[in-house]
């Protein structure tokens, strides 16, 4: 599939917040052991409390309600590609229609840029890192929020099997749809915030999706139709794949008594001197190790 067609598919999938909602939900309910994920993520930074943030792909504002609860001196900005992912969004001010490869601030007048599971909906990721650079002041830092390319195994292995048993392809041949987060994952979104950033932090959560029932798991699946369907082989159906998704987990759960999906989020934090890279330095300091 062509990037223009594979554009036009993301863009369909955030016609609307719905997927983002099941896909939200489905971590709600069946993560084992419960996470409070937002406030696990926003952890990461040592926060003063009066800095100039901005959410970037800030969508319906999950992180929005979280910061100012905590920190009501922020200085809040949101941006989003598409008007209708931030019908819901709480906030009153400081929302933007933009792209987050052309970002509408001045160079170094933010302190913290967020980027919560979004970068690898970008034709140039590393124009968008750039970008945040350019804004950010020297102190600044960068958080991310993303999985590893290892998350959610079980149900590549699945989805492979489904692929093989329908397409005229040999099996040697065929590789499930990529996670959507691959193209900025825990692993390579490192590399390349390393290659922007005098520091790069990474934070690993581990934990499980475990579905009792199989509907859940199938809507699941569903709501990332759009970023995975343009990825089949050309003789393989997204509805076949499914169909038969639902017969391989229904027998799972009927010999196991439940599916386990174990997935790997995390965060990365990159800065030159702020945040743990400012922490280091004090400590080396500390020890006269620099000077």
């Amino acid at each position: 599939m062509s990037d223009d067609s594979k554009s036009k598919l993301v863009r369909r999938y955030y016609a609307s917040d719905n997927n983002l909602r099941i896909r939200h939900e489905t971590h709600e309910k069946y993560t084992v052991p419960r996470r409070d994920y937002v406030g696990w993520t926003l952890e990461r930074i040592n926060w003063r409390g009066d800095e100039a943030v901005l959410d970037m792909g800030c969508g319906p504002g999950i992180y929005y309600q979280r910061l100012l609860d905590q920190w009501p001196g922020l200085r809040y900005y949101g941006i989003d590609l598409l008007r209708s992912m931030m019908k819901q969004h709480p906030a009153d001010t400081g929302l933007i229609q933009g792209d987050a490869m052309q970002l509408p601030f001045a160079d170094g007048s933010l302190d913290v840029v967020m980027a919560n599971h979004m970068l690898h909906h970008l034709p140039d990721i590393e124009a968008a890192v750039s970008e945040v650079r350019r804004v950010l002041k020297p102190s600044g830092t960068f958080m991310v929020a993303t999985n590893s390319m290892q998350s959610m195994p079980e149900l590549q292995v699945l989805m492979r099997r489904a692929i093989v048993l329908l397409t005229r392809y040999g099996a040697s041949e065929i590789r499930p749809p990529a996670l959507p987060s691959d193209a900025f994952a825990l692993e390579n979104g490192t590399r390349i915030l390393s290659r922007y950033f005098h520091s790069v932090v990474r934070f690993d959560l581990p934990s499980a999706l475990i579905f009792p029932e199989v509907d859940p798991a199938i809507a699941y699946l569903e709501s990332t139709r759009d970023l995975r369907e343009g990825d089949l082989p050309d003789d393989v159906i997204w509805d076949d794949v499914m169909m038969i998704m639902r017969q391989q987990i229904n027998q799972l759960i009927k010999h196991l008594g439940e599916l386990v999906i174990n997935k790997q989020s995390g965060v990365l934090l990159a800065s030159d001197n702020g945040g743990p890279a400012h922490q280091f330095i004090a400590l080396e300091r500390a020890n006269g190790r620099l000077t």
